[in-house]
This record gives C-alpha cells, structure tokens and sequence, in this order.
C-alpha cells in the first residue's frame, strides 16, 4: 500500500492507495469517525457497480447507511441536483455528527463534497473515487462546487476531506475513453512539474504497458498535487498551475453545453493549443509542443479543435482565473517546469488560435 499524507494543520489527512481497498474501507473509516449514519454519494452508473459492496463494508462496522444516486453526467452538477441531495440527507434523518462518503467519479465528489460542507454548516466526508479523473485530481485537495449557468465550479469551496481511498481495481469497469480522459490530468501533472512522469508516458508502447504503469501514474500525480496544495491551499498563488491547459478546456466544456468532449479531451486541447502558441511566442523550449501532442495522441486524446478562436474567447473569459481585465495563464517553460503569466483580456487572441 502507499500512502501520502497531505499536510495542512489541522485539517491534515492520508491518501492510501491500493489494490482491493473498498472491501477494507469500511475499518478504516470507522477508525476515523464516531458517526452513526453515512450517506453513501455516487451516480446511477456506479451505484449498481459498486454500492451494495460498499454498504457491506460500511454496515460491517455498524455504520447505518443509505445511498443516494445522482444522475451520471457533468449536467447534474448543479443546484437542483444539490438540492435533492440535501433533502435526501435531511429525510435520512442526518445530523452534524454524521458522514457523508463519496462513491464516483468527479460529479458526485464535487457534489457531495460541496453538499458535506455546507449541511448543517460542515459534517466529515470521505472520498473513494472510481475514475482516473477523481483519483489523481478531483478527490485530492479539498475544492468541492457545482456549476452554475454562467460558468463550470462557479458556486463551490475548500473543504478538505478526512481521508481518500484509491482502489485501482476500480477502474477494470471504465470504459477505455475515461480511462484516456483522466490520463490527460496526469500528463499535466508531468508537463508542470515531474518531468519522470511524464518520460513514464513517452516510454508507453501498448495498453498492457499502461495498465502495468498506472499505480506508479497514480501515485506521482497524487505526489504532485499533493506537493502544490500543501504549499497553497486556498489556490491564491502556486496552486494555479494546477489550471494548465483548463482555461480553454473549459472554454471548450461550455461551448459544447458539456457534451461531445469530455473534461480530459477539454484539456487535452487546451494544452496542446496553448503550448504551440507559447512556444511561437518563445515563451516555451523548441519540441515542447510536439512531445506534448505525440503523448497525448498516444492516449486517443485531440489536440485540436475546429471551433474558431473568437467563438471560445468570450467564453474563456468566465474563467475563475480572470481578475478583471487580466487573466492567469500557466506556460510551460519546458517539460517539467512551467510559470503563471498574467495576460490583459484584450490580448487572448494572441494565446488561443485554433486555426
């Protein structure tokens, strides 16, 4: 088993990652919560995967539990869906002292994770997070939100959980895209700051040499962002450079309603067209571009799109990056290394060109 403890104060708490672990959860969050009740938040695809052996696991250690399953999709994200997952909680008679344990992929970990924080003002939550996404990005770092009609993670906050459980068993059920998406977030992690994860990548020839790879993956991310959360919690400076590739991506989400690409593809595009500009623009090493675009073709992901600049601008300019009339843009200055630069609004156009 590995395990990386994410040091922040008081609220500190331990990613453990390891084969078969769900069956096990249920010890190890007993050992971290007197709670009576754990409202188990998941998806209509995973639920019936793998919420009945949770519950066992759970209900083995006398903990009362109910799953509550959102709709699967970046669309339930919002304030409706919250809202019946309060009165799902509020019905099964919760109080401050109980817990809510995430079960998914990104969504129901932003959901209920947002949902955790702000029942009853605050009670603990766990995540044990089912896709590549959640495992080496979402469920690490505590930022919890849902989206709003104007924009993606615009209503949301920083609220850490008591542990993270990461069972790479789970993904055996993903369907191979997802797997491809969650792996655009861990060749960010390489191209921002661990050049050896992303030589990890260069050196993949087969599926079977990615599935021999993926706990080594998983843990460096998790080392990754571990490292930058720790330095910057409350994402007012370092943490930034967590967004590479994500102000276009999003960009892209939005423009597509959310459809058509996932969030990986999103950023997988937005990496690639970024990192071409900047390299044109002598900001970024000559070949950082083409070895970027050869990984992440290597993994099925785009690293283009036929939607022309000026359409994604004004939608890039919902970014939680922008302060007025600037916005944070993260540049990689060479594989491994990357820096925040703060770009006018006016002059986007010189970053995002799709043509």
């Amino acid at each position: 088993m590995a395990a990386v403890n994410v040091d922040l104060g008081k609220d500190s708490y331990t990613i453990e990652i390891e084969r078969g672990l769900l069956d096990r959860v249920g010890g190890k969050i007993r050992a971290l919560t007197k709670a009576d009740k754990i409202a188990v938040i998941t998806d209509d695809h995973v639920a019936p995967l793998y919420g009945e052996r949770l519950s066992h696991a759970l209900e083995a250690e006398r903990f009362e539990t109910r799953i509550i399953a959102i709709p699967a999709g970046e669309a339930s994200k919002n304030l409706k869906v919250l809202s019946d997952v309060y009165d799902a909680m509020s019905e099964f008679g919760m109080s401050r002292s109980d817990a809510v344990v995430t079960l998914s992929g990104g969504v129901p970990g932003d959901l209920g994770g947002f949902a955790a924080a702000t029942y009853m003002r605050g009670i603990p939550f766990f995540q044990i997070p089912t896709t590549i996404l959640a495992q080496i990005d979402s469920s690490v770092g505590g930022k919890v939100a849902v989206d709003l009609p104007s924009g993606k993670n615009l209503a949301g906050a920083f609220y850490q959980p008591k542990g993270v459980f990461i069972d790479p068993d789970l993904l055996q059920t993903l369907p191979a895209r997802y797997v491809h998406d969650g792996l655009a977030e861990a060749v960010k992690y390489g191209c921002i700051g661990d050049a050896e994860l992303f030589e990890i990548f260069e050196s993949l020839k087969t599926e079977k040499d990615l599935e021999d790879h993926m706990e080594e993956i998983i843990l460096h991310s998790v080392l990754q962002k571990t490292r930058v959360v720790e330095e910057d919690e409350f994402d007012t400076g370092k943490r930034q450079i967590l967004n590479f590739g994500h102000t276009i991506g999003h960009a892209i989400e939005r423009y597509f309603h959310y459809s058509t690409f996932t969030h990986g593809e999103g950023v997988a595009i937005g990496m690639s067209l970024l990192t071409e500009q900047t390299e044109k623009l002598g900001l970024t090493e000559k070949g950082t571009a083409d070895r970027l675009i050869r990984v992440l073709r290597k993994l099925s992901l785009p690293t283009s799109i036929g939607v022309p600049a000026e359409e994604l601008i004004p939608l890039a300019m919902h970014d939680k990056k922008r302060r007025g009339k600037e916005i944070t843009l993260v540049v990689l200055k060479k594989i491994g290394a990357c820096e925040l630069v703060t770009v006018p609004t006016d002059e986007l156009s010189r970053y995002i060109v799709t043509g």
